[in-house]
């Protein structure tokens, strides 16, 4: 920021990245300003300097500075925030543990299924007379995979 003798103490003498900065806007917008006539400007040595009004400035940012209570309040809560989400995390762990053990223990079974169903079907499947002779008089239906073999795929 300069303040030269021909420029009025009310105003602010700034180059076209200063003013945009100090406006808040980008230097694109300064620039239409300018070539529209609703900023006023100075040409020095081929260098632009835009004249804004001291009370058009604010800061670049809205917020406002940071206190070292508020700076303290934020990391409180984001370690409340880490504790909390550090617990979820544990807690989803201890259900997918308690997921794979229930996996194992079913998968265990498939086995015992298996020999299950094979003393109540002979080998052939249920097309067959117990006897080894012809097949009993009606439509047939043809043996039917177990439930599990059709979802897994087996």
């Amino acid at each position: 920021m300069r303040h030269t003798a021909d420029t009025p103490p009310d105003k602010l003498r700034l180059i076209v990245p200063d003013a945009a900065r100090a406006l808040g806007i980008s230097p694109e917008a300064i620039r239409n300003r300018l070539s529209r006539g609703t900023l006023q400007s100075e040409r020095h040595g081929g260098t632009v300097h835009v004249l804004i009004d001291r009370d058009m400035v604010r800061h670049a940012d809205d917020t406002p500075p940071d206190t070292p209570g508020d700076r303290d309040a934020l990391v409180a809560e984001l370690r409340a925030r880490i504790d909390s989400l550090e617990r979820q995390l544990d807690q989803e762990r201890q259900a997918n543990g308690e997921n794979r053990r229930i996996i194992m223990a079913l998968t265990s079974k498939v086995p015992e299924l298996e020999a299950a169903q094979g003393t109540t079907e002979s080998p052939q499947g249920a097309t067959e007379s117990p006897a080894g002779g012809t097949p009993p008089p009606g439509p047939q239906k043809p043996a039917q995979r177990p439930w599990w073999r059709r979802v897994v795929g087996r």
